[in-house]
C-alpha cells in the first residue's frame, strides 16, 4: 500500500498539503516523501515540510487542536490525530545536518518548490543541495545515499555539479562516481 500511495503517510501528506494551501501558507514537501515523488521510492514514516518561521507560527495557531497535535509540549512538529503520522517542520534559515552554521541554509519554500499533482515539493536540484549539505553530518549518511539513488534513478549528469553551491560540488561528484560504480556492479 505504501508504494502504491495508499497508506497513512500518503494520506497525511495529502491532507496537510490541502490544509496549508487553504491557509495560504507557502510550503514544500521535503524528505522521503519528496524523494518518492521524484522517483526514489524508499520507505518513510513521517512527512517533512519546509516552511518559514512566520508560517510555522500560523500553522500552529490554525491547526493545533484541529486534527493535529504536537507530539510533546512546545514541539515545532505536529502529529495527525487521525493517522498518527508525524509531520516534521523544517524552518527556512536554519542549517541542514547538524544545525551548525555553514554555507547552505534551508531556503524559502516558495523559491525552491514545484507543484506536482497539486502538492508543492522541493525541486530536484535544491533537494540534492540540501541532502548533500545534511549528509556532511556524520549521523546523516542516509542523505548521501539518497543523492546517489537520485543520480542513478534520474540518470543525472556529472555536469549537474555546476548548478550546485561550490562547497557541494565535490560531494556530488563523489556520489555521481559511486552511482556509476554501483550501476556497473549491477550489470
Amino acid at each position: 500500500m505504501y508504494f502504491a500511495g495508499e497508506n497513512a503517510v500518503h494520506t497525511t501528506l495529502r491532507r496537510i498539503a490541502q490544509r496549508l494551501s487553504d491557509l495560504g501558507i507557502d510550503y514544500a514537501i521535503a524528505g522521503g516523501m519528496c524523494l518518492f515523488r521524484h522517483g526514489f521510492r524508499r520507505f518513510t514514516h513521517d512527512v517533512d515540510i519546509l516552511v518559514t518561521r512566520e508560517s510555522l507560527a500560523k500553522i500552529h495557531e490554525n491547526l493545533e487542536g484541529r486534527g493535529y497535535l504536537p507530539p510533546f509540549a512546545g514541539s515545532k512538529n505536529l502529529r495527525d490525530t487521525d493517522t498518527g503520522v508525524r509531520i516534521d517542520f523544517i524552518v527556512s534559515g536554519q542549517y541542514p545536518g547538524d544545525g551548525a552554521p555553514g554555507p547552505i541554509v534551508f531556503p524559502d519554500p516558495q523559491a525552491v518548490s514545484k507543484e506536482i499533482e497539486g502538492i508543492r515539493y522541493i525541486d530536484v536540484v535544491p533537494l540534492i543541495e540540501l541532502k548533500l549539505a545534511s549528509g556532511q553530518a556524520s549521523h546523516r549518511a542516509q542523505d548521501l545515499h539518497d543523492v546517489q539513488q537520485l543520480i542513478h534513478i534520474l540518470t543525472l549528469s556529472r555536469e549537474l555539479a555546476d548548478k550546485l553551491h561550490p562547497s557541494l560540488r565535490s560531494a556530488y561528484l563523489q556520489k555521481w562516481n559511486d552511482a556509476q560504480k554501483a550501476a556497473a556492479d549491477d550489470d
